[in-house]
């Protein structure tokens, strides 16, 4: 099978999100700090191994389709759905903010060409089911370090 233009083009896009994911990862993972850094720190290596991964899939894939991955950093900085990483350092919980916003970029890319990806190479559109679950959860796990508790749970020689 050869790759139209159309899936190229979205295959393109994620990539290019997938690129600049790993890039952004790495930026706050080398420039975070305060409450939490360590746990932080860890986790983002998770998250950029993940996205360095996924695009390696991604570009692999666009050439099994005899099409042709630009992951150039002019490419990716122009085409990418993500917002541009703060330079310095970083409190955690602004990471966190920033991170997740970026994970949900990157999903969202996917999920809008899934269904054109989805009808012309149904395997290519396997790889962003995997993707986008994988992403999500680590949205999942990384924004629950900033969120807020809703049940108050006391012992119950305390009641």
């Amino acid at each position: 099978m050869k790759a139209s233009p159309t899936l190229t083009n979205n295959l393109q896009a994620v990539l290019a999100d997938l690129i600049e994911l790993h890039i952004q990862g790495k930026q706050a993972h080398w420039n975070i700090v305060g409450t939490n850094f360590r746990d932080l720190h860890l986790q983002l290596d998770e998250i950029v191994d993940a996205a360095r991964q996924f695009a390696d899939d991604t570009a692999e894939r666009m050439r099994a389709l005899h099409a042709l991955p630009d992951g150039r950093s002019s490419t990716v900085s122009k085409s990418t759905a993500l917002a541009e990483f703060p330079e310095g350092l970083i409190s955690t919980k602004d990471a966190i903010e920033r991170i997740v916003a970026a994970m949900e970029a990157a999903v969202g890319t996917m999920r809008k060409v899934h269904d054109e990806v989805d009808e012309e190479d149904p395997t290519s559109a396997d790889l962003l089911h995997e993707f986008i679950a994988k992403l999500e959860q680590f949205a999942w796990m990384v924004n629950a370090e900033t969120m807020k508790p809703t049940a108050s749970v006391t012992a119950p020689d305390e009641k």
